[in-house]
């Protein structure tokens, strides 16, 4: 009988941090979106609410799956390996393909609730920090965690 191979289970975190993504560098491009809330009105509390929340977030294997994915879909779209979409349409994220919004869009309402939908296209459009770095496909995933725990951290820290 073959032996069985152990698969030791990867974290968000450890799939960011593989590209270089620290919590460090999700909470700094968060706070480039931060409005100041009744019970988070100062930077160093929202910093730290937003820390905590990312941990949370990555801890997740629903969302370590999709963010996995979405760098997986941008490294094989780099390469000409998807079969509906160049890598020429893929370097100009057009908008004939929704499939990298949907992903963030899914992110950040799995996290954050409807509500969350909202701060998604908030952080879609400005692209703020570490996600205006990032290919069609991650840059959405990304702007979704964000947006998730942004819209979390806004309706669950009040006073």
């Amino acid at each position: 009988m073959p032996a069985l191979r152990v698969v030791r289970r990867m974290r968000g975190a450890e799939v960011l941090e593989r590209r270089g993504i620290t919590p460090e560098v999700l909470v700094s491009t968060c706070m480039e979106m931060f409005v100041p809330h009744p019970g988070v009105e100062s930077e160093e509390r929202a910093r730290r609410v937003l820390r905590g929340l990312i941990e949370d977030a990555l801890r997740d294997a629903n969302v370590c799956l999709l963010l996995e994915a979405a760098f997986l879909l941008d490294e094989r779209a780099e390469r000409g390996e998807l079969a509906c979409l160049s890598s020429a349409e893929h370097a100009g994220d057009g908008a004939g393909v929704v499939a990298d919004e949907v992903i963030g869009m899914a992110i950040a309402e799995y996290i954050g609730g409807t509500r969350a939908l909202f701060e998604f296209v908030r952080f879609d459009r400005a692209k703020p920090g570490v996600i205006s770095e990032l290919k069609a496909f991650s840059d959405d995933a990304i702007a979704g965690l964000l947006a998730g725990v942004s819209a979390l951290m806004y309706s669950t820290h009040q006073r």
